[in-house]
């Protein structure tokens, strides 16, 4: 079938490419509607506008004056890393950050959405990376960017593939609102009870007058109900210890920022082998995760067996710890980092000894167990909607290089 379909560059069926102006834009340190979109926002065919900057409305207009982007536009990340692929599915007053260029279709000849799953399909991907061969960091020339060639079907053909494709995307955008209100409602449970303090029998609670925590409660350290160990990095020139058929997940800060409260994927793998070698240490499945080096704060929790990076801490409990994980995590998303100051002049971190040394508080045994009773059915229920976008994403990442090389005939469906 794929002989009716014509092979074109992709500057023959956008209206506008643009690339990013050469430049930081300044950000402000408060929320304002205009978010820069860097290449750390665009990761697995999505485009995050959670974990943005800000900046103010002039430097918006400044970095907007040659393309103002809006809903359906494609953005591709030229390095760090190349080649990630997201769509812009909202009117959020957005910009691009340094290394991103980005495709407006002309949908006279290319739906929007096709040419967003053709750069995602595997002609495309590989066209990009050759792009970026034979450099240190893999990185593609603003030209080449609009040199990548995809094969191109009638319009109407492209509109059911598609349509075929969105369908699975659109199932997995649902979830992930799901999910933002079932954390949100998480969030607000604990800062009712632990913030403001109106945990069930707070009106009778007697405060202890050395602690000024209620009775029963104490603040000890990190240490004392974790035993924390920190990730490691194999040497980088050895491509032998990183993304093997059969490795380990390595998790990074980007892949904690890209968790919705939960790892379940990792941009790379360490192999077995650089596991043993340099003596990792694994985090089980439920434990807890800190970033404690460049972007210190983010947590999450792992969803099976893995290790991480250097920049990451791992929580495992004691067995004297009767604090279920979903307190655990959202104490440690809520605790002021900064007030533990910083060890780095080059940058915001800790150091492993003051991870271990974040005062805890710890609620009463039988606060602890009310709150895990009516918090862990939201979790449950967020982990089970990751589950299913999970297996989501495996049914439609199946079918894109199928639908996208012709395999799967779509001209006779309605």
């Amino acid at each position: 079938m794929m002989e009716k379909w014509k092979e074109v560059e992709i500057d023959a069926v956008c209206n506008e490419i643009v690339d990013c102006l050469n430049r930081t834009a300044p950000k402000v340190d408060y929320e304002t509607p205009y978010k820069m979109i860097r290449t750390s926002n665009v990761r697995h065919g999505r485009i995050d506008l959670e974990n943005v900057f800000y900046v103010d409305e002039a430097t918006y207009k400044k970095w907007t004056r040659r393309l103002i982007p809006k809903k359906y536009d494609i953005i591709l990340t030229r390095e760090a890393p190349l080649g990630e692929i997201g769509m812009l599915k909202s009117d959020d007053l957005v910009f691009l950050g340094q290394r991103t260029v980005m495709y407006r279709a002309n949908e006279k000849v290319c739906d929007p959405h096709f040419l967003y799953y053709s750069l995602l399909g595997p002609n495309c991907q590989s066209n990009i990376k050759a792009f970026g061969s034979g450099s240190t960091v893999e990185h593609m020339k603003v030209p080449d960017s609009k040199r990548i060639k995809l094969y191109l079907p009638s319009l109407r053909t492209q509109r059911k593939i598609a349509s075929i494709l969105s369908a699975y995307d659109d199932l997995i955008e649902n979830n992930l609102r799901r999910i933002k209100l079932l954390e949100e409602m998480a969030q607000l449970t604990y800062e009712e009870w632990f913030v403001r303090m109106k945990f069930p029998g707070h009106e009778n609670a007697k405060v202890d007058e050395e602690t000024g925590l209620p009775e029963g409660w104490r603040k000890v350290k990190t240490s004392d109900l974790f035993d924390i160990t920190i990730g490691k990095t194999p040497p980088r020139g050895e491509s032998l210890w990183f993304n093997q058929q059969d490795g380990v997940k390595w998790a990074s800060i980007k892949d904690i920022r890209g968790a919705n409260i939960y790892i379940f994927e990792s941009s790379e793998t360490i192999s077995n082998e650089a596991a043993e070698k340099f003596n990792f240490k694994f985090i089980e499945e439920g434990n807890v995760v800190l970033s404690f080096k460049l972007t210190v704060g983010l947590v999450a929790i792992a969803n099976e067996r893995m290790t991480t990076n250097e920049a990451i801490a791992h929580f495992n409990p004691k067995s004297s710890n009767y604090l279920k994980t979903s307190y655990s995590y959202f104490y440690l998303r809520r605790f002021n980092y900064n007030s533990l100051g910083s060890t780095s002049s080059i940058g915001n971190a800790i150091n492993s000894k003051i991870v271990k040394r974040i005062p805890f508080v710890i609620p009463s045994k039988n606060v602890a167990s009310s709150f895990d009773i009516v918090i862990n059915p939201l979790m449950k229920t967020i982990k089970k909607l990751l589950i299913q976008n999970q297996l989501l994403k495996e049914a439609r990442d199946i079918l894109l290089p199928r639908l996208m090389t012709g395999v799967i005939d779509v001209e006779e469906l309605e």
